[in-house]
């Protein structure tokens, strides 16, 4: 260190050195104390460089540190907002307001408000007006009021006793008042006068007249009553049907209800295609309807033809092959019409309608055979399918019952009436010795044939309405269109359980009655929606395999053809109904 602070520049040798220069190249003295080495320095700490840390409540909502009570209760810093009012700028922990926690007796606070409620005063709750009594009467007592006024005053104030301030617990002289005087004869010896426990009151009126004025209201009201409870007469519609075709007969004779042999496909054949398969274009649209189109049925065993109920009071008669042509016009009804049910051999059809009629139809003819007034609006209908039961078919109506009528006398021969809410399906099941029968109520009952008592009756919490039900091809398994998106599966034969693996999701049907359907041979299972698609899911893992657009509105009705592999009928509330393939 000494050579080299004695070094110098070889330009600067006359250059005086300055000492300050070269002091960093000076040693270090070499004692203990200078080499120690401290542990833990003292660190300048955020409260030693300001004297008080603010705590922004406004933003943050936790705090890092643990302020004092100084701290905590500083005032706010910084400029008020000029644009809030005093309230807006008012210290607040709830939305209206600041509120303090309070300790208040329950007995205390039900003593003054049934105190406030009988006699019309309380006292004060705040703390300096602890005593005072506050009431909805004004009794100050000006002297120099010599009116009548004051009087009234005093004495509804030494009716109240308002001047003791008693609440209702607490015990008081009884007045005058209070009690009502009966009328009392206690001599049992006086056989018609006695009277005992019985008597009435002195000014008790027991017939009650109203007065000539009251009376002409009265008689006003009952008036308008009736003329409301008037049903209105409703229009009688001329049951009349409209052939569209020239040729309803074959060169043979055979009318169009004849099953053709011609199309390609066993149509008398009981058994379902070996394989389905997925439906996945459009080959014809069937257009006729003016209005939604509510129900489709197709023939029994054959599915030649179609047969469409709708809202514009019509239901239409369409050919499924060939041509595809409007075979036949049924209108009769005066309102939309509902559903619509096959006869086992197809030769009749009924119809249910808004307007509160049920009405048998000739399907060849067009002729209305009889209809059945039911008072109330049948939401479905169905014949009894057993071939010695043909004259019998049942109702689900809007009043909670289930209606049994005979086509041969017209008359009800049985009503069960167990569910809570409109029926809106039936569906017979087990070789048809029992019909299953779903409602608005969000239950589903189980009747044996003619016993109006269900022996078996679903319904949990968790269960919503279910206003659509098919029942599939082998009979064994029940499809119902749950109003919570999804389709329930129920276990038809045995104990009548419902699927619990089987359980269909993914369409909005929430507020519809979409109808689903089963492909025949069990593979599939399709449903519409509420936004106009069809759905198709693999019947055994319930995967969704297929959806698209189908209609522009609803799509409210499904039918998959019963000797088809992939064609698929479906109608909507657009007026249309397509045939897919």
């Amino acid at each position: 260190m000494d050579a080299i602070q004695g070094y110098g520049s070889s330009e600067d040798d006359n250059e005086p050195v300055k000492e300050a220069e070269l002091l960093h190249l000076k040693p270090l003295p070499s004692t203990s104390k200078a080499l120690m080495v401290k542990a833990a320095p003292d660190v300048l700490t955020a409260k030693g460089i300001f004297d008080k840390r603010i705590v922004d409540h406004t933003t943050n909502k936790e705090v890092f540190y643990n302020p004092t009570y100084q701290e905590l209760y500083l005032p706010e810093q910084g400029p008020e907002n000029p644009f809030k009012t005093k309230q807006q700028l008012a210290q607040k922990n709830m939305l209206s307001g600041y509120v303090e926690d309070a300790h208040f007796n329950d007995f205390n606070f039900e003593n003054q408000r049934k105190t406030f409620h009988s006699y019309g005063f309380c006292e004060d709750p705040s703390v300096n007006g602890a005593g005072t009594i506050v009431s909805t009467t004004n009794f100050a007592d000006d002297p120099d009021d010599k009116t009548e006024d004051r009087l009234e005053k005093i004495e509804d104030r030494k009716s109240k006793k308002v001047i003791d301030g008693k609440t209702v617990f607490e015990s008081r002289p009884l007045r005058t008042e209070d009690r009502r005087k009966r009328v009392r004869n206690n001599d049992a010896a006086d056989i018609e006068g006695f009277l005992g426990p019985w008597g009435g009151y002195v000014d008790e009126e027991k017939v009650a007249k109203p007065t000539e004025e009251m009376q002409k209201e009265l008689d006003e009201i009952v008036a308008k009553r009736k003329k409301k409870g008037k049903q209105a007469e409703e229009k009688t519609v001329e049951e009349k049907s409209s052939l569209h075709i020239q040729d309803p007969l074959d060169y043979q004779g055979r009318s169009f209800l004849h099953i053709p042999q011609d199309v390609g496909t066993n149509l008398k054949s009981l058994d379902p295609p070996d394989k389905c398969y997925l439906p996945k274009k459009l080959i014809h649209t069937w257009s006729g309807h003016t209005k939604a189109v509510s129900s489709i049925k197709l023939f029994p065993r054959s599915g030649h033809l179609l047969l469409s109920t709708s809202m514009d009071c019509k239901v239409k008669l369409w050919e499924v092959y060939k041509k595809r042509r409007l075979i036949r016009t049924y209108s009769g009804h005066s309102k939309a019409v509902r559903d619509s049910c096959f006869n086992n051999d197809g030769t009749k059809f009924l119809t249910a309608a808004y307007d509160k009629h049920v009405k048998l139809w000739d399907t060849e003819t067009g002729q209305c055979i009889s209809k059945f007034a039911t008072n109330k609006i049948p939401y479905c209908v169905k014949f009894n399918p057993d071939e010695d039961k043909q004259h019998l078919f049942v109702a689900g109506t809007s009043d909670k019952k289930i209606v049994t009528w005979d086509i041969n006398s017209g008359e009800v021969v049985q009503e069960y009436e167990r569910h809570l809410g409109a029926v809106n399906t039936i569906t017979f099941v087990d070789n048809n010795k029992k019909f299953v029968s779903t409602s608005d109520d969000k239950s589903l009952r189980v009747w044996e044939w003619d016993i109006p008592v269900d022996y078996k009756y679903i319904a949990d919490p968790s269960m919503h309405s279910m206003p659509s039900t098919t029942l599939s091809a082998n009979g064994k398994w029940l499809g119902c269109q749950s109003l919570n998106n999804q389709i329930i599966i129920f276990d038809v034969h045995g104990r009548f359980r419902v699927k619990r693996k089987k359980i269909f999701k993914g369409h909005m049907v929430a507020g519809y009655a979409c109808q689903m359907t089963f492909s025949p041979e069990m593979s599939y299972v399709a449903s519409g929606d509420g936004d106009g698609k069809v759905f198709i899911w693999d019947w055994k893992t319930t995967k969704l395999f297929s959806k698209f657009q189908a209609h522009d509105k609803v799509c409210i009705g499904c039918i998959w053809h019963p000797h088809e592999t992939s064609k698929l009928i479906t109608c909507g509330w657009d007026g249309q109904i397509k045939l897919w393939d």
